[in-house]
């Protein structure tokens, strides 16, 4: 009997250094999570959330500073961790002023997302935020032509690593495996893009693009 497994959604986390270039890194990391997950419908306000709240380590506790960005989901919530070694620096909601050009981050995310909050660990501190992520996505019955073309070149990427990626709606330990293949290609594809002279940026804005309208078309 077939049904419509929801795919996979591991917690993953990225260590960075807290300056202001990796915070657009950051947010297309996100995306891409997010979209491989089938939850394309809070990339925004997670894109918004990951800024401010890496924003606010890098003005409040410094550039440089050793960072960690942590996903996961909690039931049916997108759990959002930022991890810095600082405990005395703690994030506050503050009422910034019309023409104030800062203190406006976690009035952000107080805004975006449905609850968030502050825990204090032995050798560092975590500010989090959760998204309500509604309905899901789920896996089709039946493989595109674009699903098909996508899986034989996950099993291409992993053959010698990992079991192959029979179909779509595979056992979800292949799933999972496929997800990291997925990723690596992704980043593979952006290195070959600037070392050729392209926009790696613009041409993944016009993938993402192009994604969300093929999306839309199928679902409007």
């Amino acid at each position: 009997m077939e049904t419509n497994a929801p795919m996979p959604r591991e917690p993953w986390n990225v260590p960075v250094v807290a300056e202001p270039e990796e915070v657009a890194a950051l947010r297309r990391i996100m995306r891409i999570h997010l979209g491989l997950w089938g939850m394309q419908h809070v990339t925004d306000a997670a894109q918004l959330c990951v800024s401010e709240l890496v924003s606010n380590v890098i003005t409040h506790v410094g550039v440089g500073t050793p960072t960690t960005l942590a996903v996961s989901m909690n039931g049916a919530y997108l759990r959002i961790e930022v991890h810095d070694p600082d405990t005395r620096a703690l994030p506050t909601l503050i009422q910034a002023g019309v023409d104030s050009e800062g203190g406006r981050g976690m009035a952000l995310v107080e805004a975006t997302a449905d609850r968030w909050g502050v825990e204090l660990r032995a050798d560092r501190k975590v500010t989090w935020c959760e998204l309500a992520t509604g309905p899901t996505s789920t896996i089709p019955k039946t493989p595109t032509p674009r699903l098909s073309r996508a899986a034989g070149l996950l099993d291409l990427y992993r053959a010698e690593s990992a079991p192959p990626v029979m179909s779509v709606g595979s056992h979800p330990l292949c799933a999972a495996v496929a997800e990291e293949a997925a990723i690596d290609i992704i980043a593979d594809l952006l290195h070959w893009l600037q070392a050729h002279g392209r926009d790696a940026d613009e041409v993944l804005d016009r993938a993402q693009t192009h994604f969300e309208a093929e999306i839309e078309a199928l679902h409007g």
